[in-house]
């Protein structure tokens, strides 16, 4: 389906030289001399890059429906990721290279969210805070404060985050999965 520039709102995901974009922002501009343009701030739906970019008035675009679906991960082959529909309970493979840097937060049996452009799978978002072990990180000592330093932990799942210096081995702490930031312990 075609839209033009009459047609933006933010959140619409548009086909633009042979890449996916959303619209993170938008500008209608009638200027006192010369025809109107809009100016738009366009998100990359798979690097998540903003570029800006400027349109004729009435300039046509191919619309692009993204559609979410919520699915539960099961567990890893080294190869694979598995994942399971909880409403129709079929089961579908990821190969790892897609997955990405995802995979550190993933924990069996946690819920995330797989983005599809038509057919194509563009991206998988796990819940925003997750909690997680921590596996290995240095002993904390007596009178390690919050107000102390960090030091490198390693999560159950690989991740290497920082964390205060009286977390400790066995500890469960919840991470922010957008920029893998230590919250609190649970």
């Amino acid at each position: 389906m075609a839209i033009s520039t009459a047609d933006f709102k933010n959140g619409i995901c548009i086909e633009y030289n042979g890449k996916l974009w959303t619209i993170a922002e938008f500008q209608h501009v009638k200027p006192g001399k010369g025809g109107a343009f809009v100016r738009t701030k366009l998100r990359d739906v798979r690097s998540g890059r903003v570029v800006e970019y400027t349109f004729n008035s009435g300039t046509k675009f191919d619309s692009v429906r993204l559609e979410e679906r919520s699915m539960q991960y099961l567990y890893t082959d080294g190869a694979d990721y598995y994942f399971m529909d909880p409403t129709s309970y079929e089961q579908m493979g990821i190969p790892a290279d897609v997955v990405g840097a995802t995979a550190q937060w993933l924990k069996e049996n946690d819920e995330v969210t797989l983005q599809y452009a038509g057919d194509e799978l563009i991206s998988l978002t796990p819940k925003m805070f997750v909690e997680l072990a921590v596996a290995e990180t240095d002993p904390g000592f007596k009178g390690d404060t919050v107000q102390g330093g960090t030091k490198p932990a390693t999560l159950e799942t690989g991740a290497v985050v920082q964390v205060p210096m009286y977390v400790n081995v066995g500890d469960v702490l919840q991470i922010d999965t957008r920029d893998g930031r230590f919250i609190k312990r649970v």
